[in-house]
């Protein structure tokens, strides 16, 4: 099943401040941000920090923005395509808007959402091995929806899985991920206990490889500066 929430707005400003002075902007609790689209001219805006905060809380990337520039009728409809914060305080740095056209197709990427349980893994019988956590989606701003459910509870015996052909898609939604690929699959205990010391090696790996071997030459070669 296919989540979809209601349209969130979100208020803001053209911004004549660029290059260094944005600092002064942020210290004023503005976020520099701007907002780019097909067919349409780039314009650098600001947002309020505190309601940029709340709205990026509550939205992810699939989810369509209406941004209520100040002095415009009517909301521009765009998608979050870039947060950028400060690495240390979590700060917003900048953020970017994809503005969309609501009868020209797009392509976005829908998380998947896991509910539901299974009752192999309740029973402790089986563990569960997760895949790919979104798929990339074309279609009608309008159609796009928040998320999309995958239900455990259909996984009732090892071995079992969910893939992409398996998911419930609105219509008017194309999947453009290769069915094929897993979301989650049940599999036995000790094939999970395998799978872990498969990848513990893996880590390993490249880490041998960055050791230098000192061989019999190269030794020779460094004696001659150690008794210097």
């Amino acid at each position: 099943m296919a989540q979809q929430t209601e349209r969130v707005e979100l208020a803001a400003e053209k911004r004549t401040v660029i290059g260094k002075q944005v600092k002064q902007l942020r210290r004023q609790g503005w976020v520099p941000g701007i907002m780019y689209g097909h067919d349409f001219d780039s314009v650098p805006l600001q947002f309020e920090e505190r309601s940029l905060r709340q709205v990026l809380s509550s939205v992810g990337g699939s989810q369509i923005v209406g941004v209520k520039v100040k002095g415009n009728k009517q909301p521009e409809m765009a998608l979050i395509r870039d947060v950028q914060r400060d690495p240390i305080k979590g700060n917003f740095l900048h953020v970017d808007f994809y503005r969309v056209k609501m009868t020209e197709r797009l392509t976005a990427e829908v998380p998947l959402v896991i509910t539901g349980g299974s009752p192999v893994i309740e029973a402790r019988e089986g563990i569960l091995l997760q895949g790919i956590s979104s798929i990339e989606v074309e279609c009608l701003p309008g159609d796009l929806v928040d998320a999309i459910e995958v239900d455990l509870s259909d996984l009732v015996e090892i071995d079992q899985g969910i893939y992409v052909r398996d998911l419930a898609v609105p219509a008017g939604i194309d999947v453009l991920t290769d069915r094929d690929e897993m979301i989650v699959r049940i599999v036995p205990l000790e094939e999970e206990e395998l799978l872990e010391e498969e990848e513990a090696e893996e880590e390993l790996i490249p880490e041998l490889e960055e050791v230098e071997v000192i061989t019999e030459a190269k030794a020779e070669e460094a004696a001659p500066e150690e008794e210097e």
